[in-house]
């Protein structure tokens, strides 16, 4: 059976906070919790998770929008699950509530320290595309 995919619940940060720890992506720099609660209190933004007959969690995205311009975060499958199809499902969700929003493109970003991925997102249907990306720290902590 395919697990349920559907907007995160409160109760659901621990479990999905886990699951990006799981997946290796969360880094130093980022409170994966405070994001996990920034995305779900917003409109322009969502946590995503898809839920196994047991109600475990089996992959997550978190996925958001400027207006233009869709991001999906923390693309996330169980490493117990992983070739099962979930990832694809949980990216197809994120297109689906993008596309609801009237968002045409969606985009991610791909730390040169996860390049294992690049040919998942391939088979979904994203390709590379030369760009110059800048960023600025606005603290000299670098916390975000």
């Amino acid at each position: 059976m395919h697990p349920t995919i559907a907007p995160a619940l409160p109760q659901d940060e621990e479990a999905v906070v886990a699951l990006w720890t799981a997946c290796g992506l969360v880094a130093p720099y980022n409170d994966p919790s405070a994001d996990f609660r920034f995305a779900t209190a917003g409109e322009s933004s969502a946590v995503l998770v898809a839920k196994d007959e047991e109600g475990r969690i089996a992959g997550s995205v978190m996925v958001g929008h400027d207006g233009h311009r869709g991001w999906l975060y923390y693309v996330s499958a169980s490493p117990g699950r992983r070739g099962n199809g979930v990832g694809g499902r949980i990216v197809a969700a994120a297109e689906g509530w993008l596309l609801a929003k009237g968002v045409l493109k969606a985009q991610l970003l791909v730390r040169e320290t996860n390049r294992g991925v690049v040919d998942f997102y391939e088979k979904q249907g994203f390709e590379t595309t030369p760009r110059t990306v800048m960023a600025k720290w606005l603290r000299r902590d670098g916390r975000s």
